[in-house]
């Protein structure tokens, strides 16, 4: 997420309760996660095994729970427990604003989109030209919406990640501050849930066609021209390249890479990255004609062993 307006990171550590280690008159331009940081943003870690990962990020400022040494034009922002820093940072750059209406009179609608009835439209969201959301749509806060695209009923976009941390015998929801970006071209069928990103984007790509009671986690980004049938789910951070197509009821885990023009056949669980090019089946999956040729394999050895 990016910050309307730079915060100087000595107010973020007065905030947070921390110790600054490195410049104190930086100015936080941004705050997300490891993987999609950039230059000038903020993120955290409380892991020792994510340490390196953070501190080698392009993150200009680590919120971490140890001092160590840091790469050259890092700051580190030292605190007993960053997970709660971070959650404390997030409620002060956005907070959530509950609605009095079912549509915000932040949201910007094109004169030419179709809005039907008993559709909820939150703060500061944005719906593009020929776009026709259909009854019953909650579309949250900040999501961005192109042009052309089709949202069928029931469906809510916009909704908090699925992210916790246990604390003892509870568990400590992170915070979210991401949005939903949905391109042109887009349809997506009844009933179907979209999470949006930690701090980064959720990201539906153009062209790109979602059956009815799919659901994508946080963080997740689907490439342009991706087919993905009914019942599919997919965990947070996955990326789906483009022209990937997942068949019904395909469970994918998190953190994973699906490569161009991959295909995943009904019912398959994916939990290790694909590449492109390739069909796959099974769970978990692994290249169709292995997985066929193997079960040619096995049922001869059953009617032999009868």
């Amino acid at each position: 997420m990016k910050l309307t307006t730079p915060i100087p990171l000595l107010e973020i550590a007065l905030l947070v309760n921390a110790e600054i280690i490195g410049d104190a008159s930086f100015k936080v331009r941004g705050v997300n996660e490891i993987h999609k940081v950039e230059e000038g943003d903020l993120t955290f870690v409380d892991v020792r095994k994510y340490f390196k990962k953070a501190l080698n990020s392009k993150a200009s400022v680590i919120l971490i729970n140890e001092k160590v040494e840091a790469p050259s034009g890092k700051i580190l922002l030292y605190c007993k427990d960053p997970f709660a820093a971070y959650n404390l940072f997030v409620s002060r750059v956005r907070d959530v604003e509950p609605l009095s209406k079912n549509i915000s009179e932040s949201a910007v609608v094109h004169p030419s989109a179709i809005i039907e009835p008993n559709v909820v439209l939150g703060h500061h969201v944005r719906i593009g030209a020929g776009s026709y959301i259909r009854a019953n749509v909650v579309i949250q806060d900040n999501t961005i919406i192109g042009e052309n695209v089709i949202i069928h009923s029931g469906t809510v976009v916009g909704t908090d990640a699925f992210y916790y941390k246990r604390i003892g015998e509870t568990y400590d929801k992170m915070l979210t501050c991401g949005r939903v970006l949905i391109e042109d071209n887009v349809e997506i069928g009844a009933c179907c849930t979209i999470d949006k990103g930690v701090s980064g984007d959720t990201i539906i790509g153009e062209g790109s066609k979602l059956d009815n009671q799919v659901h994508i986690g946080h963080g997740v980004v689907i490439g342009k021209n991706c087919l993905i049938a009914a019942q599919v789910g997919i965990a947070g951070k996955t990326i789906l390249e483009d022209g990937v197509k997942l068949w019904g009821q395909v469970g994918v885990a998190a953190r994973l890479t699906i490569g161009e023009g991959a295909e995943v056949y009904a019912q398959s669980g994916v939990n290790r990255s694909l590449k492109a090019g390739k069909a796959y089946f099974g769970a978990p999956a692994v290249e169709a004609k292995e997985w066929f040729s193997d079960y040619r394999v096995w049922k001869r050895l059953g009617r032999e062993g009868r």
